[in-house]
């Protein structure tokens, strides 16, 4: 498939949604910011010029009031917390997690309340009560413990009725996840062909149709390359002037 009948397709999809009086919800949660970069400020000034409101995963052990100064003019901002220091307490056997079983549950709860405490007091306005957990990986067991830390809500990956989100389900908290990634991370590690990403909104489209989910999309802003510029670009041209879509910002998504 051509990349021109590609985003065609996808504006055909949003055509046919329009069509038939649908409106379907997209946001953004961008993860790992640390500090002021040319890279965040170029993601900024791309999701600002389009009005995309951002969730900004931020992880608090690395943090400081240099970032938070650099986004106290950037309206379209809201920040959750993403993890502790996003270290791996994994054995090189098992997938990386830092929220996983491998410490006791009190300890890694105390990082949670103090990633929380720290975020709160940097950014008092823009901290949404969203937990985000490094490389979207938590010990169920531990979800009990989200709720007296501040946390109204989960974002992981992959979608909220999915096999890998039933633990989570029925816990009180809200799954709101990203289903699309644009990252190829287990190949170039730059930007996935442009086509698959579409082929994947596509897919989550049929899931959200008449469902009233959203569709999540997933970037790290740190390790973009041109090709994930020139493909968010064109996705927030089309989608942001398109009547079957709506950016929202993740406090909307809460509780609605």
């Amino acid at each position: 498939m051509k990349m021109g009948s590609a985003w065609q397709r996808c504006v055909d999809r949003l055509d046919a949604l329009q069509d038939g009086g649908e409106c379907i919800d997209f946001w953004l949660r961008d993860d790992d910011a640390v500090e002021p970069s040319p890279a965040l400020d170029r993601f900024l000034d791309l999701t600002g010029r389009f009005s995309v409101p951002v969730t900004l995963a931020v992880i608090p052990a690395s943090t400081d009031e240099r970032l938070s100064r650099s986004l106290s003019s950037r309206m379209h901002i809201d920040v959750a917390v993403h993890g502790w220091s996003h270290r791996n307490h994994a054995p090189a056997i098992e997938k990386r997690q830092e929220l996983g079983a491998h410490r006791p549950r009190e300890t890694v709860a105390a990082d949670l309340r103090a990633g929380w405490a720290r975020l709160s007091a940097l950014y008092p306005a823009a901290l949404a009560p969203l937990l985000v957990p490094p490389w979207n990986r938590i010990d169920p067991g531990l979800v009990s413990e989200l709720q007296d830390i501040g946390f109204e809500a989960l974002s992981v990956f992959g979608p909220e009725d999915g096999e890998k989100c039933a633990a989570f389900r029925d816990t009180g908290l809200q799954l709101i996840n990203t289903h699309v990634d644009v990252m190829d991370w287990h190949g170039t590690r730059g930007c996935r062909p442009h086509g698959d990403i579409l082929r994947d909104i596509d897919r989550r489209l049929d899931e959200v149709e008449n469902s009233g989910r959203s569709v999540g999309i997933l970037t790290h802003h740190l390790v973009h390359d041109e090709s994930v510029w020139e493909f968010l670009s064109k996705l927030f041209e089309i989608t942001t002037s398109h009547p079957a879509c709506r950016w929202r910002r993740i406090t909307e998504l809460i509780d609605r």
